[in-house]
C-alpha cells in the first residue's frame, strides 16, 4: 500500500507589492497545477518583499483585508487544492509586522496559522546585517496542519536552523516539514542544502522548502533553490537559481518505513545538563 502525493513548490523572485506578488505567482501556480500537483507550496513573504538597510520592509495588510491572500484563497478554490502559503506580512497590534505562514484548503478556507518563531538577527558582515525583530513580532507556538492529505508541521527560514523544532513537530506526528525562506545568497550557499537534508534525515520526515529567488527590493539577494527532501535525505527535486515550479509525487508510507529503520525520534535517553569543566579536569565516567 503506498500513499502517493504530487506536491509543488513555486520558486517566486521578491517583489515590492501586493499586486506585483501576485504577477509573480500565479501563472506558476497554474503551471503547478498543469502539471498534476495536489499540494502548492509558496515561499516566506510570497506576497512581496523589500528591504530598507538592516530591517523587512515587505507590503503589509491586515489578514482580513490581505488582497494577496484573497487572491490565494480564490485560486485554491477555483482549482480544488491545498496551498501552502510560505508566509505573508501580516499587521500586528504593537506596530510590528506577523510573518505568517497560513494553510488553504481546497474551498480556500483558511485551515490553519502559523507565526515564525525565530528571528533573524544577525550580522553575516560589516555590510550585511540583518534586524528582524525591528520590524517582526515573534510567534511562540509550534503548529501542524491537519489536512486530507497529509500532517504538516509548518516553519519559516531561520527556524530551520533550530533542530529542536523539527523533532517536536515530528513527534507530534507531522509527516511533511515544510520550510518556506528567503535564504540569503551567502547562507544558502554554505547552509542550505545541509540544514535541509540534516532536518529530514534527524526527523526521518519530507521537509518541503520553497525558496525566494534572485535580488530583493532595497537590497540583498535570496538564494532560491527550493528544495523536496525524502526522509532518508535524498534531494528529489531541487529548483536551482531560476525562477519556476519543482515537482514530486512522494509516498507518505516512506516515513514510517524509514523511521522504522532509524527510530531515533523513539530512542530519546534523559541526560544531566552541561556543566562547564575547570582546566584539566576530566569527564567524570569517561573512558577510552
Amino acid at each position: 500500500m503506498s500513499r502517493p502525493i504530487m506536491i509543488a513548490c513555486l520558486q517566486t523572485r521578491a517583489r515590492p507589492t501586493f499586486e506585483t506578488a501576485l504577477e509573480e505567482a500565479l501563472p506558476l501556480a497554474r503551471n503547478a497545477v498543469d502539471e498534476g500537483a495536489q499540494m502548492i507550496f509558496l515561499p516566506e513573504y510570497c506576497s512581496g518583499l523589500a528591504t530598507d538597510g538592516s530591517t523587512v520592509t515587505p507590503p503589509t495588510a491586515v489578514e482580513a483585508d490581505h488582497s494577496f491572500l484573497k487572491a490565494m484563497q480564490g485560486f485554491a478554490a477555483e482549482h480544488g487544492i491545498w496551498v501552502n502559503l510560505g508566509s505573508i506580512a501580516v499587521a500586528g497590534s504593537d506596530g510590528r509586522i506577523i510573518n505568517r505562514g497560513l494553510m488553504l484548503d481546497p474551498h480556500g478556507q483558511i485551515n490553519g496559522r502559523y507565526d515564525k518563531i525565530h528571528m533573524f538577527d544577525v550580522t553575516l558582515s560589516a555590510d550585511e546585517v540583518y534586524r528582524e525583530s525591528a520590524t517582526v513580532s515573534a510567534g511562540n507556538c509550534a503548529v501542524i496542519h491537519d489536512t486530507a492529505l497529509a500532517r504538516i508541521g509548518h516553519t519559516i527560514c531561520y527556524d530551520l536552523r533550530f533542530a529542536q523544532l523539527y523533532r517536536s513537530l515530528a513527534q507530534a506526528g507531522a509527516e511533511i516539514l515544510c520550510c518556506p525562506a528567503a535564504f540569503t545568497a551567502l547562507t544558502g550557499a554554505a547552509h542550505w542544502h545541509v540544514l535541509t537534508r540534516a532536518r529530514a534525515i534527524e526527523t526521518t520526515r519530507f521537509v518541503v522548502s520553497a525558496g525566494m529567488v534572485g535580488p530583493v527590493p532595497g537590497g540583498g539577494e535570496t538564494y532560491g533553490h527550493s528544495l523536496i527532501v525524502d526522509p532518508w535525505g535524498r534531494v528529489l527535486a531541487d529548483g536551482g537559481r531560476d525562477p519556476g515550479v519543482i515537482l514530486a509525487e512522494i509516498d507518505l508510507d516512506l516515513v514510517a518505513e524509514t523511521q522504522s529503520r532509524v527510530p531515533s525520534l523513539r530512542n530519546d535517553a534523559p541526560f544531566a545538563a552541561p556543566r562547564a569543566l575547570r582546566p584539566g579536569a576530566g569527564s567524570a565516567g569517561t573512558t577510552h
